[in-house]
């Protein structure tokens, strides 16, 4: 099964991934600090990309009071049920990477779906910091 894989010394900051993420993501209008990836600049040319870690035995899946997120075996991912999701952020203080959060407007979960087997973040980041493979 492909995951994906975070080569930090090869990130320059230069947030295609966050762009790309958007594409996919997103209606126009829309707040990119939303984007499912995020990084982290370090210093100069130097960056942290940031997304969920699609995590076997999930502590938010775990703690999710209305199975809104669950581990969707068939693409390997945690994947969010919107129609389920409360917004309670029960999965965000749960998360022991910091990786989850909800939407601008506050009624949706943001987090990672690898696009469904897709991922632009990784397709077009230019230093392959970014890598889905097996």
């Amino acid at each position: 099964m492909k995951r994906m894989y975070v080569e930090i010394s090869k990130c320059i900051a230069c947030n295609t991934c966050q762009l790309a993420c958007s594409f996919s993501e997103f209606k126009p209008g829309q707040n990119m600090r939303s984007t499912r990836v995020h990084v982290y600049k370090m210093k100069e040319e130097k960056g942290v990309p940031i997304l969920c870690l699609q995590c076997e035995e999930a502590a938010c899946v775990k703690v999710c009071p209305t199975q809104a997120l669950f581990r969707n075996e068939s693409l390997g991912i945690v994947d969010v049920d919107q129609e389920k999701c409360i917004s309670c952020k029960m999965c965000i203080a749960a998360c022991p990477f910091g990786n989850l959060a909800l939407d601008t407007d506050k009624t949706r979960m943001a987090k990672c779906d690898l696009c469904h087997g897709n991922p632009l973040c990784s397709a077009f980041c230019p230093t392959g910091a970014l890598q889905y493979k097996e």
